[in-house]
């Protein structure tokens, strides 16, 4: 009986540096379910989502030899996986749905009990977004980039990030609220 041997996130990107295709393999079987979360979440589709999935990997493995340690590993490939997620929207030509500053406004979080909300249907919702407003809510909302960083790397003003971003807020407050069957002129205070 031939028993498997085991790798460490370092072991197999010291193989993946060098070139080793098992190796490669074995950090694609490995990071590649938590990689399509990531790419689900800027994509329309799971289809769009796969492809963004291996052009990301791609790129993981001709890029490898530039991860200079810093942070993990994994969450370098995490990157390698939203930046390609963006050039593909960006590729794509997909139009944002702006909406005018003077529109903007923030809507507060609180009154949602989240921990009823699975993982699943919060994705869900995020997915529905128009593309603008997924992009925007995705790269401040779960990636950490700043209004500016958004603004440059999407093309626009950093007014019209903020009002993408507050507007997406909005819809999925709604859409909180009817998954939830909460009454909003209960709520409206």
């Amino acid at each position: 009986m031939k028993l498997t041997q085991t790798y460490t996130i370092n072991d197999l990107m010291d193989g993946c540096k060098a070139g080793d295709r098992k190796m490669q393999e074995l950090l694609y079987r490995q990071t590649a379910s938590k990689m399509l979360a990531v790419c689900m979440r800027y994509a329309r589709d799971r289809m769009e989502a796969e492809d963004v999935l291996q052009q990301g990997y791609i790129k993981v493995f001709q890029k490898v030899s530039a991860y200079r340690g810093e942070g993990s590993f994994e969450g370098w490939i995490r990157r390698v996986m939203v930046n390609t997620a963006i050039e593909s929207y960006r590729k794509n030509l997909r139009t944002l749905n702006i909406v005018p500053i003077e529109d903007a406004y923030e809507q507060p979080s609180e009154g949602f009990d989240f921990s009823r909300l699975g993982m699943q249907d919060l994705m869900g919702l995020i997915r529905k977004l128009a593309d603008g407003y997924r992009m925007v809510f995705n790269m401040y909302a779960i990636e950490g980039y700043s209004h500016k960083e958004i603004a440059e790397t999407l093309g626009i003003s950093e007014g019209a990030s903020k009002s993408q971003l507050s507007r997406a807020r909005a819809i999925l407050k709604e859409e909180i609220i009817k998954l939830e069957g909460i009454d909003y002129a209960t709520n409206a205070g």
